[in-house]
């Protein structure tokens, strides 16, 4: 692996820095905070040569997310897809500014910003990298007490969605990564 350059750990600092402000609590930490560092992680371990820009994307993939809470937006499937929506642009541009902050060259921060916006999902690897990280983060970390608040029936289908985010490498790591009930496992097969 490479060393980074020097505006990686900048960029990172920035996005923690912003992120430490997050007045949720997990685990005696910021939530935003401990959501980077968690996606950092996962990315090592799926892709540890991944670019860059790649890494500050998963890095700030949420940051600043509670300054814009989900109750914003019409608690319907449309409310959330446009809050959804929303947040993807505004991290993208925070990100964006961090990156120019800390001497990355516009090609760099533009694709950046296209992985945060997805844009290019399941046709550029790099788009779809940070979506199975974020998958595999999810999986990792927030599943278990996610799926305690969600119908069986429910869940089903959240987990169907998500193995259908993911690349055919992630979900063949998922099922060896993970322990999986075979009622969601047959989706990470089957997707």
């Amino acid at each position: 692996m490479t060393q980074p350059a020097p505006g990686l750990p900048a960029a990172f600092a920035a996005i923690d820095a912003a992120n430490a402000k997050d007045p949720t609590q997990e685990d005696g930490q910021p939530a935003a905070l401990l959501y980077g560092q968690r996606m950092t992680d996962q990315q090592q371990l799926l892709y540890p040569d991944a670019s860059e820009p790649l890494r500050i994307a998963c890095r700030g993939q949420h940051i600043e997310r509670w300054m814009l809470p989900r109750n914003a937006y019409p608690m319907d499937r449309a409310g959330y897809l446009q809050w959804r929506q929303e947040q993807g642009r505004r991290h993208a541009e925070r990100v964006a500014g961090i990156m120019a902050d800390a001497g990355y060259d516009a090609d760099d921060i533009d694709h950046a910003r296209r992985m945060l916006t997805k844009q290019g999902i399941k046709r550029d690897d790099e788009v779809q990298a940070l979506e199975d990280v974020a998958c595999f983060t999810f999986i990792r970390w927030y599943l278990g007490d996610f799926a305690a608040e969600q119908p069986d029936d429910r869940m089903e289908r959240i987990i169907e969605k998500t193995a259908r985010k993911m690349s055919a490498t992630a979900r063949a790591r998922a099922l060896q990564d993970f322990a999986m009930p075979p009622v969601f496992a047959q989706y990470f097969r089957d997707a």
